[in-house]
């Protein structure tokens, strides 16, 4: 049986797409990326807790 969704490859391709990004980042750089990942995560949570209101 093929499974139509699979999580653990979805984030394996996700944390594949990461490791590429910040692969030649210095840590101040690297820092920066993680800091506007979370705030884009903020955002995207707060966009979607006001739709479901």
């Amino acid at each position: 049986m093929k499974k139509k969704f699979d999580c653990v490859e979805m984030k394996h391709k996700a944390a594949l797409k990461i490791r590429k990004e910040i692969k030649e980042l210095g840590a101040n750089r690297e820092l920066e990326y993680w800091k506007k990942a979370h705030q884009q995560l903020i955002m995207r949570k707060r966009r979607l807790l006001k739709a479901h209101k």
